[in-house]
């Protein structure tokens, strides 16, 4: 084991870190990367426009080395608001700033518009990996100190790495999401076999009114099918959708091009076409294990055409593609009667300021609390038979 320290430096843009090097601490295992860690989105992020100074992200990368080389990487933006981060600290903000103090700047570990659970600590795999987190997490919370900022907020995290950031002090945050889990279903009538009846015959008629007698195709289109033309017409519904559901939305045009271009055969894109033109579409990251689903648009009102397109054919591909999960984005207990699990998303938060520590510590055990037993609830709502034999419909 070497004896030499690691030190840590910080990168503003993607640019600066070569691809190989940043996929190679990124990677699983197995030597996968998931989507949305790989150097060519958050670089396509950063290229388009979309997550930069300008937008209130500016990049902060922290790099970890030993002996000039790069040990490990975290993804990290200083950011002068709160906006596409699914994690809500807009109340401590508020109170912060009412007590004197200054919130922002502070700093996100995170994939900036992108709930999704997934790696935070990017160290490269071996028999040091355990010691560069550890170095990651604390020296994180001194670049925390040394920039000014108010805290660091490391969001969406994976379980291990939420239980050793709160070895070094940072405080831990839970919230819920709904996931589809693959129980090894041969197709969907085998999924929807597994429901109770009741819950069988309304997904059934969801489904039917979606598409029958409206003349709606649903097309999966990826790879070499992502066309500009297909981008354009997307970026449409997103822009439509968007505007009504957040005022502005977060990514450009160009940062479709740019996965377009980079990312394609990791790419999903569920789209409903009536009369010739698509009206309506979602867009997937296609990882190792799991089917990502982000965000949907439409340019024409359909019953039941967004659980169709999101959740429906989301769950479809996850079957006949052997992907165990599917992972369908932020809130949403309407996903429950759609055969989407309650699960528990985590996050760790540095405080530098000991007042404001103090309190949103004791306001985190409460909600902590208060998550715990609301998934418990939530899980016994799900649309799944009790193992009780019934009838077949």
């Amino acid at each position: 084991m070497s004896s030499m320290p690691f030190t840590l430096r910080v990168a503003t843009s993607l640019a600066d870190i070569p691809a190989a090097v940043w996929n190679a601490c990124a990677a699983d295992e197995t030597g996968h990367v998931d989507p949305f860690l790989d150097h060519a989105f958050f670089l396509s992020l950063e290229e388009s426009r979309s997550a930069v100074r300008e937008t209130g992200w500016l990049g902060h990368h922290l790099i970890l080395e030993r002996g000039g080389e790069i040990a490990g990487v975290m993804p990290c933006y200083l950011k002068s608001h709160s906006r596409g981060e699914y994690v809500f600290d807009g109340g401590w903000a508020e109170a912060y700033e009412r007590a004197g103090g200054r919130y922002y700047p502070k700093l996100q570990a995170s994939v900036p518009f992108t709930p999704a659970t997934g790696r935070r600590l990017l160290v490269r795999p071996g028999a040091e990996a355990d010691l560069a987190r550890t170095a990651l997490v604390q020296g994180a919370a001194q670049v925390t100190l040394q920039t000014g900022a108010s805290s660091l907020h490391v969001t969406f995290c994976r379980e291990d790495e939420w239980e050793l950031m709160a070895a070094t002090g940072y405080l831990q945050r839970t919230d819920t999401q709904f996931h589809f889990e693959n129980e090894s279903y041969g197709s969907f009538d085998d999924f929807l076999a597994a429901l109770s009846s009741r819950k069988r015959k309304v997904i059934r008629r969801e489904r039917r009114e979606a598409l029958d007698g409206r003349g709606i195709t649903i097309r999966w289109l990826t790879g070499a099918e992502l066309t500009e033309a297909v981008w354009d017409r997307f970026y449409e519904f997103y822009m439509d959708t968007g505007s009504r559901k957040w005022g502005r939305p977060y990514l450009t045009r160009a940062f479709y091009s740019l996965i377009g271009e980079r990312m394609a055969d990791r790419i999903l894109l569920v789209m409903a076409e009536r009369e010739g033109r698509y009206v309506a579409g979602a867009i997937n990251f296609i990882g190792r294990e799991v089917l990502y689903g982000r965000h949907w648009g439409a340019v024409e009102e359909h019953p039941f055409l967004h659980f169709e397109v999101c959740y429906y054919q989301a769950i479809d591909y996850a079957i006949r593609h052997g992907l165990k999960r599917v992972e369908a984005g932020a809130q949403g207990e309407h996903k429950l009667a759609r055969g989407y699990r309650p699960v528990t998303t985590r996050s760790a938060h540095f405080i530098a300021d000991r007042g404001l520590r103090r309190a949103v510590d004791d306001y985190l055990a409460r909600e902590r609390s208060y998550v715990a037993e609301a998934v418990e609830e939530l899980g016994a709502m799900t649309p799944f038979r009790r193992g009780v034999p019934e009838e077949q419909d």
